[in-house]
């Protein structure tokens, strides 16, 4: 039976609407400095990875939206080309900080890349955006990151003025508690996978199947192994049901305790029995 995260969604599409509504209370408070519309896309090249609920959510309503066809298989070869970019990106970063390059260094310099994200069509619009990314949804006003202010550089914000800022870091740590409560109620043989982070990219192209997740199978469980037997009592002991010598056939008669005994009466013994 496929597994059930309707519960989880709704509690991750809950934290997506406060991403929206602090997106709008922004935009009101600032009028003319935001400028996202349609067609513009620059947030749809950067770099930034999902949580395993984001990840399970997108994979989700794309499987929904596009059933198997050539649409569905172009929008996957587009991620696979997107996904082995960001591996290249992330191995050169890996061997920057083996270097000793400061990870501020890094991250800076991962901001400046750009990646065509696979749900972004032909005519510059995201193909899923009523189910886009908190990052996504967030893209265009200033954004609290690490201590700084980061805003897109399109925008009519000022470097140096004073903004109403979204603290989205608050956001992405109530995204990972709720993929390590997801990962904690499966029975999964990966309980660290609630901290795992991917790239739109690689949400798309997985299969969250129970293989992938790590669910336990009949064959992961321990099998106890049988009781072993009693050990038999050796010959020449006493029987405790009967008190005859164990293994002897008289022992053998009481079949562990079953022997019928007959009780005298009040008037004596049955005819035939011994006084």
């Amino acid at each position: 039976m496929p597994l059930d995260f309707s519960p989880a969604f709704a509690r991750y599409e809950a934290i997506a609407a406060e991403a929206d509504a602090a997106f709008a209370k922004v935009a009101a408070a600032c009028p003319g400095l935001v400028t996202c519309g349609e067609g513009c896309s620059d947030c749809c090249h950067a770099l930034f990875d999902l949580s395993v609920i984001e990840a399970l959510y997108l994979n989700h309503r794309f499987n929904q939206a596009f059933p198997p066809g050539p649409e569905r298989d172009a929008i996957l070869e587009r991620a696979n080309t997107a996904d082995r970019e960001h591996y290249k990106l992330k191995r050169k970063a890996f061997r920057a900080g083996e270097q000793g390059v400061p990870t501020s260094e890094i991250l800076a310099d991962l901001a400046r890349e750009r990646i065509r994200c696979p749900l972004l069509g032909d005519d510059d619009r995201c193909i899923l955006y009523a189910f886009r990314p908190v990052t996504c949804r967030l893209y265009g006003v200033p954004l609290e990151i690490g201590g700084a202010a980061h805003t897109c550089g399109n925008t009519g914000f000022a470097p140096g003025g004073r903004y109403p800022t979204v603290r989205i870091e608050k956001l992405q740590d109530r995204l990972m508690e709720l993929s390590q409560e997801v990962v904690a109620a499966l029975p999964t043989k990966l309980p660290l996978m609630g901290e795992m982070l991917v790239p739109v990219s690689l949400a798309l192209v997985t299969e969250f199947d129970d293989e992938y997740l790590g669910i336990f199978t009949e064959d992961d469980l321990v099998r106890l192994p049988e009781p072993p037997a009693p050990p038999a009592a050796p010959l020449g002991a006493s029987c405790g049901s009967c008190g005859e010598s164990a293994g002897s056939d008289a022992c053998a008669s009481c079949a562990g305790g079953q022997t019928t005994w007959i009780l005298p009466g009040p008037d004596g013994p049955p005819q035939g029995e011994d006084k």
